[in-house]
């Protein structure tokens, strides 16, 4: 089955779909990655919605895709569902929490700006959102297949956006061509090999 066909799941109800993003984008703290965890296990794990490779799937496309990753994964995951309207139902429960909050933050910003409590609250959301954006690295690295004959691409990828500076977006890009010549000579060597 092709990324872009629609599964159409009669199972999955658009209220469902709804109420599911809707918990996501309000119980998650830290931005589109560190939705990735929960995201698998209410999609993944407990509805089984997809699985774990079109999950892997849908989540490199939406990195590589412009745009706020959050609302990328939501869209093709929504599209993967239902279609058209499955994409904006998922995203409409998504952004909703988000949205409001950003707005009641922009608001009300300059009087909790100085206040020791809040600034204590955000210093100590730092690392727990870290740990929520680093747990899926091992989750990930499993259905993504690394060995150790491709354990160095993560790695190099790693280093050379954090050392050198090198953007993720020409990273992807070279990923990206690398695998499909790398597809297309293994599939040239299998063909000649029959």
């Amino acid at each position: 089955m092709s990324f872009w066909n629609v599964k159409v799941c009669k199972t999955v109800g658009y209220s469902s779909l709804f109420y599911s993003f809707f918990k996501i984008g309000t119980f998650t703290i830290g931005g589109g990655y560190a939705m990735i965890p929960l995201m698998e296990d209410i999609l993944v794990d407990k509805r089984q919605w997809i699985d774990k490779e079109e999950f892997m799937n849908i989540l490199s496309i939406s990195q590589a895709m412009p745009g706020v990753f959050a609302v990328n994964m939501a869209t093709n995951i929504g599209y993967k569902l239902k279609g058209v309207r499955g994409s904006v139902v998922a995203v409409l429960g998504n952004i909703l929490v988000p949205v409001a909050i950003i707005l009641l933050l922009a608001i009300f910003f300059r009087q909790f700006r100085e206040n020791q409590v809040i600034e204590a609250i955000f210093k100590g959301l730092r690392p727990a959102v870290v740990a929520l954006i680093a747990a899926p690295v091992f989750s990930m690295a499993k259905t993504a297949r690394i060995s150790w004959q491709n354990f160095w691409i993560p790695i190099l990828s790693a280093l050379l956006i954090w050392l050198l500076g090198v953007s993720p977006v020409i990273v992807i890009l070279v990923a990206g061509v690398a695998g499909f010549v790398y597809g297309r000579i293994k599939v040239g060597k299998e063909g000649s090999a029959k």
